[in-house]
C-alpha cells in the first residue's frame, strides 16, 4: 500500500460504504416498486393516460303553434393544436390542407407560432370536423353547436338570439334559457403512448350523458306573423312613419298569434342593426293612446247605470274648456246620444260622460281593464304603463284620462282590454308559450287560459261590442270595414308627449276584433309619427288593420263567414255633420296615401242629407252652395279622386 492510500484509507472506506448503502437502498426500493407496489403504480399510470372531455348538450329548438321550426342547431367544429408537441409540421399541414382545401402555407404559419396553443379552424362543417378528428388525432377537434334562424327577421324580437357561447341574450332565447340550454355531460377517453387522443372509449371508463334542452312551442303563427310584419312595413313606407307595431291575439284564451314592432332586425346578423331594433315595443314601450282608451269611460257609464243608451249630451260644437285648457273635437258636433259619442269619437262628449260619472268609476274600470299593471306575459322587459292614483289627479285628470291622455299604455295592454270586451268580460293573462317538451318527448308544461279578473258583466260587454260595431259601420272606423264581415273596433289619435310638452307629432292607432258576433282575433296596430293626414287613427291605422284582417281571412279557412252586424234597435246613430275626421288642412295630406283612389258618385237630384252621406261614404268631403236639391257637382260623376278630396255641389 502506498503512503497516500494509508493516509486516505479511512476516508475511502467511508465513501465506499456510503455508496454501497445507497445502492442497497435503491435496489430495495426498486424491488418494492416492481414486485410489491406494481399494481398501485400501474393504476396511476393508467389514470394519467386518461382525459375527461365535455359532452355538450344540444340546445332545444323553438317552434310556432303549427310546429314550424323557428330555430336550428348547426353542428360545427373548432380545430386547434399545441405547436411544440408536433414533430413533423410540414406533413401535418399537408394532411390538413388536403381535407379542408385551404393553402398549406396558412397552416404552416400558424403551426410555427410560438404560442402554446393555436386555432387552425373555427366553425368548419361537421363532416370536415369529424374527418379531422378521426384521421388527425394529434389535433384538438372541439364539437360545437351554432344557432341558426331560418326566418331571419320574422318574429325576431320574439324569438331572440344567443351569444357565441350559445346562451340566450334576447327574447324567448333569454327568458327560457334554463329550459333550452340543457345540461352538459362528460366522457373519459384513453390516450395512447404517443400522447395522442384515441377515437375510442372503453366501456369501463366513466361517462355522464348530456341532457339535451327542451323544445318550446309558441302560440305564434308564423303565417300571421309574416302578414303582420309585411303590412306594418308597407304602412310605414306609405305614411313615412318613424315606426309601427302590432299584435294579434285570440280573445278566447289569451294566446298571442303575432306580435311585432318595426324597424326590426335579422336574427342571423343582429349586430348589423341598431340595438333599439331588438326591443319588442309591443311589450316594453308605453304611449298615450287617445281615443282607443275611450272604452273605459264607455264601459264605466254602462256598468254604473247612471247613463243610458238614449241619454243625449251637448257637445258644444266641438269645444270645452277645462281648468283654462280648451279641448276640441275633430268636428263640430251638437247634441249626440251616448252611442253616437263613441262612434264619432267626440272628446267633448266623452268628457261630459266622465264628469257625470266622477273619477272613481273611471279609475276603477281602468284598473279592471288592466291598465297601470303588468299583464304577466312570460316575456322579458314588460312595462306596467302609467295610471296615476286618484289622489294624484289634477283638475284636468278626469277629462284627460277619459279621452286617453295622462295615461301610459302598451299595445299589449290595449289588446288585452279589447279581448275582454270580445270574450264577454274576462281579462285573461296573455300567453306566448303553448307548451314545453323535454328531451324525452314529454310535455312538461302546457298553457291553459288564465283568467285574471271579471272586468264587468257579460251584458255590459255585449252592448260594448255593438257600440264598437257602430264605430266601424257608421263612425270614424269605417276604413276598417270588410264587406261581408262584422268588424268592431275603435280609432285613436294622440299627440306625442315629448321633451316636457305635447309636440306636433302623432300616434295613430286602432284596436278591434272580428267576427264581432264570435270574435276569434283581436288586433291592435300603432303608427308612430305618420305624415299629417294619416295621423288620424281612422285614416292611418284603421286601413292597416283592415289589410291584416283581410289577408288572415283569405289565408285561414277556419274562419266562418259572418255577415255585417244587424242594426240594433237599442242603439241608434242619428244623422251628424260628418262620419269621419276632417283634416285641419288639405295641403298634400294625402300625397302618400296609396289605398287607392275613389270614384266620385253621382249625387245630382238628391237632398243635402243623402248626398252628403253618400259622398262621405265614398271618402270625399262635401261642400254645398245654395239650398234645396243638388243640381250640379264638381268634380263630375265618375271622376277618379284621391280620398279626402273636396266635392262641391250646387243646390237649387
Amino acid at each position: 500500500m502506498t503512503k497516500s492510500y494509508q493516509k486516505y484509507r479511512s476516508r475511502i472506506i467511508f465513501i465506499s460504504s456510503c455508496v454501497i448503502i445507497v445502492w442497497l437502498c435503491l435496489s430495495i426500493r426498486l424491488i418494492k416498486i416492481m414486485a410489491i407496489d406494481s399494481n398501485h403504480y400501474r393504476q396511476i399510470g393508467f389514470k394519467q393516460s386518461q382525459k375527461q372531455e365535455s359532452l355538450n348538450a344540444v340546445r332545444g329548438n323553438i317552434f310556432d303553434r303549427n310546429d314550424v321550426q323557428l330555430t336550428k342547431n348547426i353542428i360545427h367544429y373548432s380545430i386547434g393544436a399545441h405547436p411544440q408537441k408536433i414533430e413533423n409540421k410540414n406533413k401535418l399541414a399537408s394532411d390538413l390542407s388536403k381535407i379542408t382545401g385551404r393553402d398549406i402555407n396558412y397552416y404552416l404559419n400558424r403551426l410555427n407560432n410560438k404560442s402554446s396553443f393555436v386555432t387552425l379552424e373555427s366553425k368548419i362543417k361537421r363532416s370536415l370536423g369529424e374527418k379531422i378528428e378521426l384521421e388527425l388525432p394529434i389535433l384538438i377537434a372541439e364539437r360545437k353547436s351554432r344557432r341558426s334562424y331560418p326566418h331571419a327577421n320574422i318574429a325576431s324580437q320574439i324569438i331572440g338570439f344567443t351569444n357565441s357561447d350559445d346562451s340566450g341574450l334576447v327574447g324567448i332565447e333569454r327568458q327560457f334559457e334554463n329550459y333550452l340550454s340543457g345540461t352538459n355531460g362528460w366522457i373519459v377517453k384513453q390516450i395512447n403512448v404517443a400522447g395522442r387522443r384515441g377515437s375510442f372509449h372503453k366501456t369501463s371508463l366513466p361517462r355522464k350523458n348530456p341532457i339535451d334542452g327542451s323544445n318550446i312551442q309558441l302560440t305564434i303563427d308564423i303565417e300571421y306573423q309574416s302578414i303582420l310584419q309585411e303590412e306594418l312595413q308597407r304602412r310605414i313606407e306609405e305614411s313615412d312613419a318613424k315606426g309601427a307595431m302590432g299584435i294579434l291575439m285570440n280573445p278566447q284564451n289569451g294566446n298571442i298569434l303575432a306580435m311585432a314592432s318595426l324597424p326590426d332586425f335579422d336574427l342571423n346578423a343582429p349586430s348589423a342593426s341598431p340595438l333599439e331594433n331588438q326591443k319588442n315595443k309591443v311589450v316594453t314601450d308605453q304611449f298615450e293612446p287617445g281615443s282607443t282608451f275611450k272604452i273605459v269611460a264607455a264601459t264605466a257609464a254602462l256598468e254604473s247605470g247612471k247613463i243610458s243608451l238614449s241619454d243625449e249630451f251637448n257637445c258644444e260644437e266641438g269645444k270645452v274648456v277645462i281648468d283654462g285648457w280648451t279641448i276640441s273635437d275633430h268636428e263640430q258636433f251638437g247634441v249626440l246620444t251616448f252611442p253616437q259619442i263613441i262612434a264619432n269619437s267626440s272628446n267633448v262628449g266623452v268628457i261630459k260622460i266622465a264628469q257625470k260619472l266622477g273619477k272613481d268609476p273611471l279609475y276603477n274600470l281602468s284598473r279592471n281593464y288592466g291598465f297601470g299593471s303588468y299583464t304577466g306575459i312570460s316575456f322579458p322587459g314588460e312595462t306596467q304603463g302609467v295610471l296615476k292614483q286618484k289622489r294624484d289627479w289634477s283638475h284636468m285628470s278626469l277629462a284627460s284620462v277619459s279621452i286617453g291622455y295622462e295615461v301610459g299604455v302598451t299595445a299589449l295592454q290595449i289588446a288585452s282590454a279589447y279581448a275582454s270586451i270580445a270574450n264577454g268580460g274576462v281579462l285573461l293573462k296573455p300567453q306566448i308559450i303553448q307548451q314545453i317538451i323535454n328531451d324525452k318527448g314529454k310535455v312538461i308544461y302546457s298553457a291553459k287560459p288564465e283568467p285574471i279578473r271579471k272586468v264587468v258583466k257579460a251584458e255590459t260587454m255585449s252592448i260594448m261590442k255593438d257600440i264598437l260595431g257602430k264605430v266601424i259601420n257608421e263612425g270614424t272606423g269605417y276604413k276598417a270595414d270588410i264587406e261581408g264581415w262584422s268588424i268592431a273596433g275603435k280609432t285613436g289619435t294622440a299627440l306625442k308627449y315629448m321633451n316636457g310638452g305635447y309636440s306636433k307629432k302623432y300616434i295613430s292607432n286602432f284596436a278591434g276584433f272580428f267576427p264581432s258576433e264570435n270574435p276569434q282575433i283581436v288586433g291592435v296596430v300603432v303608427l308612430d309619427e305618420p305624415n299629417y293626414g294619416l295621423h288620424w287613427g281612422g285614416y292611418g291605422a284603421a286601413p292597416l288593420f283592415k289589410r291584416i284582417a283581410q289577408r288572415i281571412i283569405n289565408l285561414d279557412d277556419s274562419f266562418e263567414h259572418h255577415k255585417s252586424i244587424k242594426k240594433d234597435k237599442k242603439i241608434k246613430i242619428a244623422s251628424k255633420k260628418y262620419t269621419s275626421p276632417t283634416p285641419l288642412s288639405t295641403k298634400n295630406i294625402f300625397s302618400s296615401y296609396t289605398d287607392g283612389y275613389t270614384i266620385t258618385p253621382d249625387v245630382r237630384g238628391m237632398s243635402i242629407r243623402k248626398a252628403k252621406s253618400i259622398l262621405i261614404k265614398n271618402k270625399l268631403r262635401p261642400k254645398f252652395s245654395g239650398s234645396g236639391k243638388v243640381i250640379w257637382q264638381s268634380p263630375a260623376p265618375g271622376t277618379k279622386k284621391a280620398p279626402g278630396s273636396l266635392c262641391i255641389m250646387g243646390l237649387d
